[in-house]
């Protein structure tokens, strides 16, 4: 008898497999069916399988709310869910079908980048939901347009373009953007419209946005910027104080960049330029009238007239507020009387002066008090130098230390006198070029000049003169001494006190003391300077000269010996 082999587990798949025609590799596919009979609004389908299945006839429809045109006998393709239920029949679905089937064909739509149709029918969170044939994509809310929008209403349930942005199969996930097809089909436009379009071309266009540095004009299609200084030749600190949104301006284009499609636009180009001929308009020297239109740090700009602006820079704005900020000595749209120093109009630069507008302080001071004349100031400051006192029209004098105090110098001499103190001086010097005034405390005093001043006193002694002078005041490098007993006071350096080593000792000398000195010159303030040691050189060329040479055999000793003896006989 033979032995009964028993089935395995693989024995019974083959058999199932015999049996149902390998019903397992039906599921998750779409197949071909046939309705075999409409059951109220279920449709029957066989689709080769042991059991039928049931499909709702609504899925079958064309549309939502549409009924579906089916009858017994059509074929029709089906998503196989499960080969079979609890109950024996085979899972099936329409809309898994006709999902399926989009899905290949956005795929492959989507590997060629191709635009997809498709309809906005819900909002969900974040954005809306997009039927594309029956898969369902999400489309996000700032994918919706170009700009913001704030009803989606007008959109819905209209058939319409759609990029695919992102699809994941496995997850049921698909992204689209309906703004990537504008902005593509604008760029598009954008290029057709750049193409007409031509640098030098006068067009009209009407204001669609205003920032602080111009405006953005729509051309039809296509934006271009008007940038705040292409508005006007005038200064214009917003765009706003020219045009509004919405207007309908006329401008000239006067670049296009074909790459980036930018274009740059332009107003003013449309006006005449206020600087063709601005050098014969506005010759150096000339004295105008203006308005202050800006202040910054480095001067003041002032508007001659509409379109031209001349600066006034700071060390132009006044003879004697020095290292001062503009804004302290004008004001914005004040009237102001100006000078032009210099024009460029290939650069379009006025260079403008408000100084000399007005009259120049240190000259009006020179004809008020000439060199000589007494005046009277308050101390403002002391430098290591010596003291600067305030005078007439705000101008400043110095009086150097050496001229504060007979006997007295460095800081004994600038201690003598405090800030704020008014004091009395006499002009030894006016510079109105280098704007400087030279001041003298001490000539007040002794020695000082009487009512003819020190240009008198000096005007009376000659280069090479030999005068008597008497000592006011012993220093180490030398002698304060005056000419006479009213004469102009001067100074000897301890080297022109004398010939010898010996001789160049100022302490051997006593105030009051006299004796005879050559004027060898006069200082920036024609105060006369002496030397005893020229004195003597000048005598002994005149002995050697008049009675004989060394050379002859005679001495240097009997020559000044005779010389002196002549010049005893002739007293």
């Amino acid at each position: 008898m033979a032995t009964q082999v028993q089935p395995t587990r693989d024995d019974f798949a083959a058999m199932l497999d015999d049996m149902f025609g390998g019903a397992d590799s039906f599921e998750g596919r779409v197949v071909h069916g046939t309705v075999t009979a409409i059951e109220n609004d279920m449709a029957v389908i066989d689709v080769g399988l042991k059991s039928e299945g049931r499909v709702p006839l609504r899925e079958f429809a064309p549309a939502p709310g549409q009924k579906a045109e089916l009858k017994v006998g059509d074929e029709v393709e089906v998503y196989v869910d499960r080969v079979e239920n609890m109950h024996g029949e085979a899972m099936l679905s329409r809309d898994r079908a006709r999902r399926e089937a989009a899905w290949d064909k956005l795929e492959l739509e989507f590997s060629k980048s191709a635009r997809v149709e498709g309809t906005i029918f819900g909002r969900v969170k974040g954005g809306f939901t997009v039927d594309l044939s029956g898969a369902v994509a999400f489309l996000p809310g700032s994918q919706v347009d170009i700009r913001p929008v704030r009803d989606v209403t007008p959109l819905m349930d209209i058939p319409q373009p759609f990029q695919i942005l992102k699809m994941d199969r496995k997850r049921g996930n698909i992204v689209v953007s309906r703004r990537a097809v504008l902005e593509e089909t604008r760029a598009e436009q954008r290029s057709g419209l750049i193409q007409s379009l031509a640098e030098g071309q006068i067009i009209d266009g009407v204001v669609k946005n205003i920032t602080d540095y111009g405006a953005f004009v729509d051309l039809g299609g296509i934006d271009g910027l008007l940038h705040v200084t292409d508005l006007s030749y005038k200064r214009v600190n917003h765009p706003s104080e020219m045009i509004n949104i919405g207007d309908t301006v006329k401008v000239q284009i006067i670049r296009i960049n074909k790459d980036t499609q930018r274009i740059s636009l332009g107003m003013k180009q449309l006006e005449s330029d206020p600087w063709d001929g601005a050098s014969a308009k506005y010759p150096v020297g000339a004295k105008l009238s203006g308005r202050v239109t800006n202040i910054t740090e480095y001067g003041a700009f002032v508007e001659l007239e509409a379109g031209i602006e001349g600066l006034v820079h700071v060390s132009e704005m006044s003879w004697t507020k020095k290292n001062v900020h503009p804004g302290k000595i004008v004001s914005t749209s004040q009237e102001v009387d100006v000078v032009v120093l210099e024009v460029d109009q290939d650069k379009r630069r006025i260079s403008l002066g408000l100084k000399q507008a007005q009259a120049n302080p240190w000259e009006a001071f020179a004809a008020a008090h000439p060199i000589g004349s007494t005046v009277e100031g308050e101390v403002k400051n002391a430098t290591e130098f010596g003291l600067f006192i305030g005078l007439d029209n705000d101008v400043d004098g110095m009086v150097h230390m050496s001229d504060i105090a007979w006997g007295v110098s460095g800081e004994d001499a600038l201690n003598l006198h405090r800030k704020g103190e008014t004091v009395q001086a006499i002009v030894l010097d006016i510079d109105a070029e280098k704007e400087r005034i030279s001041l003298g405390m001490k000539q007040l005093e002794r020695g000082g000049p009487s009512a003819g001043g020190v240009a008198a006193a000096g005007d009376r002694l000659g280069k090479s003169q030999v005068v008597t002078v008497t000592v006011l005041e012993v220093r180490d490098a030398g002698l304060e001494v005056q000419a006479g007993d009213d004469g102009a006071a001067g100074f000897i350096k301890r080297t022109d006190l004398g010939r010898d080593r010996d001789e160049q000792r100022p302490e051997r000398f006593q105030v009051g003391q006299k004796f005879d000195a050559m004027v060898t010159g006069f200082d920036r303030s024609k105060k006369p300077t002496f030397s005893v040691k020229a004195m003597q050189i000048a005598e002994e060329k005149q002995a050697v000269a008049q009675y004989g040479s060394s050379d002859s055999g005679a001495s240097l000793g009997d020559i000044l010996g005779a010389a002196l003896k002549a010049q005893n006989e002739k007293k």
